[in-house]
């Protein structure tokens, strides 16, 4: 490239030639002022403005006006500047100094930017305003902020929240209030809670003004608490309860949202003047038992998953919001289930069919055993009421023996249909596990799920015609099977068995019947009443013995013999009698 200089030393030479020499009589201070006046160097330090006249491989040739060409580091400008640069570009540059070994001027461009970023900050610092800025890394007691120039970020004013992670922090953008400036020091502290603060004052105030019940707003989980949820709206809190979280039930506010979270919430209610917002996410749907009867109608079958177990049931979750239970007694068909768990667990997908919907108490029943067969209708089918079985002694109990005859159902005997005659205290006494037995089928319950066989009722009912056996007045004997404080019972016949109350015990008060009555005594009794339908007969000792007296008086009565003699016998059977009842 040829320069300003090399141009003027040939004009110099040109004139020495032809004026002879002339020129060499100058004296070497008037040729360093030519040689200063010919190059036209700005001043260092001056900032002027230039026009790109090419990009070279390491500089930017730039005209800055003189007679000089000025050159550009590339490694001055920004690379976002240096793929922007092409001839005629404008571009500010400041003065660095002539380099006369390379005959032109070197300017710099970081300077400018510097400058003028003091120049910014210094407005932005008499303004209040705030400046965009990256976290760039920690130092002691805080962190270093690029905002153009290196600046202080206290550790206290990192965030509006104490800041946990530090090393989170780094890399952080955002905006920064300068709390102070000293361009001369180079020194600047900037706070970007600060900056935080006056942003959420500006959101709280715009959100006061527009906002309205019923709007849905977007806003972040802030706090979660056992009773809801805590959301910043961006400047101002507003609060979710956890029963406007889901129209399902919701165990924790944690189930359904972290701390974090972004969420698109309906405002349900909203106090301008305390500045109280409620909000609800629920109410982003619509309520699912408003239209309940279009999707889920009796005898309908679905699935759904257990959310719940207790002890007289299941609830099971048909959908968000939707939860029907499902009742022990609609498990199964033939087990009495003491727990739902025996069958169902907390989170088990489950089949179910719709019994019944009541849309205004929002509630729904469930049934399990509907979807299987129902072995109550096999049984019915094949051991029809009053049919014989013959099973197995499956188990026994205080109350019967429970018999397998070959079905999902086990048939009971009650302790009381054993025997019709034989008073049975425990089943263990006359049956054991694996006995092979015959009964009859008394009735089968599907609705009480009983199953009732009777091993009695093989023979004839010992009470059936008992009245024309034993009328009111006959006098009867038999043996005494039981004393009681009460009275004694007698055994009239086979399974029949009649009571004498303590007061037809004697024509004598008697306080206690064992004074007169032990097991397998002979008692002679006369039927006072006859009760088939409670299996009772009343007997009377007393009216017996007075019976016995008067035929025995008319046996007497009736011999032939002397009057007088008759009369005297009698009073001596008379006096005898009543000295031994005496005695």
């Amino acid at each position: 490239m040829e320069n300003k200089l090399d141009k003027t030393n040939r004009s110099v030479g040109a004139d020495e030639g032809q004026a002879g020499g002339s020129a060499a009589a100058k004296n070497e201070d008037d040729f360093a002022k030519l040689y200063e006046e010919s190059i036209e160097v700005p001043e260092e330090g001056q900032i002027i403005h230039g026009v790109v006249i090419k990009v070279l491989k390491e500089y930017v040739a730039v005209d800055i006006n003189r007679k000089s060409e000025g050159m550009l580091p590339l490694s001055e400008l920004p690379p976002e500047e240096v793929a922007a640069l092409s001839p005629g570009k404008r571009i500010d540059i400041m003065v660095e100094r002539y380099d006369p070994e390379q005959g032109f001027v070197l300017l710099s461009r970081s300077k400018v930017l510097k400058i003028r970023v003091w120049d910014d900050l210094q407005k932005t610092f008499d303004e209040g305003t705030a400046v965009p800025g990256t976290i760039v890394a920690k130092v002691k007691g805080g962190f270093t902020v690029d905002i153009g120039v290196k600046a202080f970020l206290p550790g206290s004013q990192v965030d509006i929240r104490p800041v946990r992670d530090n090393d989170a922090v780094v890399g952080l953008s955002g905006n920064f209030k300068l709390l102070k400036f000293s361009r001369k020091k180079a020194n600047v502290v900037v706070s970007r809670r600060a900056a935080m603060e006056e942003e959420r004052e500006s959101h709280r105030k715009n959100i006061l003004e527009r906002i309205q019940e019923g709007d849905t707003v977007e806003a972040r989980v802030k706090n979660i608490t056992d009773y809801g949820v805590f959301m910043d709206l961006g400047g101002l809190d507003g609060l979710m309860h956890i029963t406007d979280m889901s129209y399902g039930k919701v165990v924790h506010p944690s189930d359904i949202c972290k701390v974090g979270d972004l969420l698109k919430v309906r405002v349900i209610r909203f106090d301008r003047e305390k500045g109280r917002i409620s909000l609800g996410l629920k109410q982003m749907k619509s309520d699912p038992w408003l239209d309940i009867d279009s999707r889920y109608a009796a005898g309908g079958r679905c699935r759904g998953r257990v959310t719940n177990i207790t002890k007289y049931g299941a609830f099971i979750e048909l959908e968000e919001g939707v939860e029907g239970l499902l009742h022990v007694s609609e498990m199964s068909w033939s087990k009495k289930l003491r727990d739902p768990s025996e069958i169902l667990k907390p989170g088990d997908a489950a089949d179910v069919v719709i019994l019944r919907v009541e849309k205004e108490h929002k509630k729904i029943s469930l049934g399990l055993k509907q979807l299987l067969a129902n072995p109550w209708d096999e049984l019915r089918a094949k051991h029809p009421e009053n049919s014989l079985v013959e099973g197995t002694v499956k188990n026994i109990t205080d109350f019967g023996v429970f018999v397998d005859v070959g079905s999902e159902i086990d048939g009971l005997v009650h302790v009381s249909d054993i025997s019709w005659n034989q008073r049975v205290k425990h089943p263990s006494e006359m049956f054991k596990k694996g006995d092979r037995v015959q009964a009859r089928v008394l009735k089968i319950d599907p609705d009480a799920q009983k199953f009732s066989l009777s091993i009695k009722h093989l023979t004839l009912d010992p009470w059936t015609g008992i009245e024309a056996r034993f009328r009111k007045g006959d006098l009867v004997n038999g043996k005494a099977t039981r004393v009681a404080d009460f009275g004694v019972f007698v055994e009239l016949a086979d399974g029949i068995e009649g009571l004498v109350h303590i007061s037809e015990l004697s024509r004598e008060k008697v306080d206690n019947p064992s004074s007169l009555f032990k097991m397998g005594d002979e008692v002679g009794a006369v039927v006072l009443s006859v009760d088939r339908a409670n299996k009772k007969i009343s007997l009377s000792v007393r009216s017996y013995q007075e019976e016995a007296d008067k035929k025995s008086m008319e046996s007497y009565m009736s011999r032939p013999s002397d009057s007088s003699e008759n009369l005297t016998v009698l009073g001596e059977a008379l006096r005898a009698k009543l000295k031994i009842n005496h005695e």
